[in-house]
């Protein structure tokens, strides 16, 4: 063998951390049986990073995952870890990594998960491929990432019940949903779901805009009105928005509901369930191939490895097209 080829894995751990997603059930599943057709050892790190400092690993197989792909949340469950932040902690995790004889990890989650995973390889030298599990669809590198399928539709649904509360009463209901730094949820769940006005972290949206619109819809009878607001926009989220609103409209009947939770949690659809296989799959092979420190992802539904570093610096903007969209069928 020649020396400077690297030896073949024969173990390797799957883990999931941060914001739990729909689909992410999906991705493991793949990891272990992708691993598994390939003659590897898989183990499942329970709690993230939190359960690799504490050695709460346990090895998988086939059978160990069979009837989750339908499942929402996470069977490994998901922690964040203040003590992997600090190089006594990240020590231990290694330690308990090479009790267990792990040459290789696949990492589930976004930017907190991917950041650990960049300085653990730098530290330590251990083989990280990551598949991007959260549903605010912010990472750069793919055009989608596990769970943001499923949270537009739980959204979409909220607001369609919605809208029919505010038109049996003409309404203004304001609509909080997740997003603290991208607005994909709310651009997408406002065109869907018909909003007057969405409010999103990447475009600056004025509250005399947000009167404005108001105004206009008063004046042609329009009664009722749905505006999303992400939570992470710049006048802040929907309650103090409409608060503001509130000041300049008294006269309107105003109410405010917040999404919350509800987006994270549910049965991925099959887009999400489809999306977590072909990650799981990829990132096991981008492992087996040699890859280190990137991320799986689809990009115009082909596979692609992005470096971690990337998916951490470099923005994925709301395409302007959707942006110009909402607008135009908001009138």
């Amino acid at each position: 063998m020649n020396s400077t080829t690297e030896p073949r894995l024969k173990r390797i751990a799957v883990f999931t951390s941060g914001g739990d997603a729909p689909g992410m059930n999906a991705c493991i599943r793949a990891v272990v049986r992708t691993a598994l057709y390939n003659g590897l050892e898989v183990y499942g790190i329970r709690r993230g990073y939190t359960g690799m400092i504490r050695g709460d690993i346990v090895k998988l197989e086939s059978q160990s995952v069979s009837n989750i792909v339908q499942r929402g949340g996470t069977i490994l469950k998901s922690a964040r870890s203040d003590e992997f932040r600090t190089a006594e902690g990240r020590k231990k995790a290694y330690e308990q990594l090479q009790t267990f004889g792990i040459e290789g990890l696949v990492a589930i989650g976004g930017n907190g998960t991917f950041t650990g995973a960049e300085i653990f390889y730098n530290e330590y030298g251990l083989p990280t491929v990551g598949a991007p599990g959260t549903i605010d669809n912010d990472l750069y590198g793919t055009d989608y990432t596990i769970g943001f399928d499923t949270a537009v539709n739980t959204a979409l649904e909220a607001v369609d019940k919605i809208r029919d509360t505010a038109d049996s009463h003409d309404r203004i209901f304001f609509i909080e949903v997740m997003g603290r730094d991208s607005g994909y949820i709310a651009i997408q769940s406002g065109i869907g779901g018909g909003a007057e006005l969405v409010m999103v972290p990447e475009v600056a949206s004025s509250i005399e805009e947000v009167i404005e619109t108001l105004k206009g819809n008063f004046s042609r009878s329009k009664t009722s009105s749905i505006i999303i607001v992400a939570e992470g926009d710049e006048e802040g989220g929907a309650q103090e928005v409409a608060h503001k609103v509130k000041e300049y409209v008294p006269y309107a009947d105003i109410k405010v509901t917040n999404l919350g939770h509800i987006q994270r949690g549910g049965s991925p659809t099959a887009s999400d369930r489809i999306l977590g296989s072909r990650l799981g799959n990829a990132a096991v092979e981008g492992l087996l191939a040699g890859r280190k420190n990137v991320m799986a992802g689809l990009i115009n539904n082909e596979v692609v490895y992005t470096p971690f570093r990337d998916t951490l610096i470099k923005q994925k903007p709301i395409h302007p097209d959707l942006l110009r969209l909402a607008e135009i069928l908001s009138t």
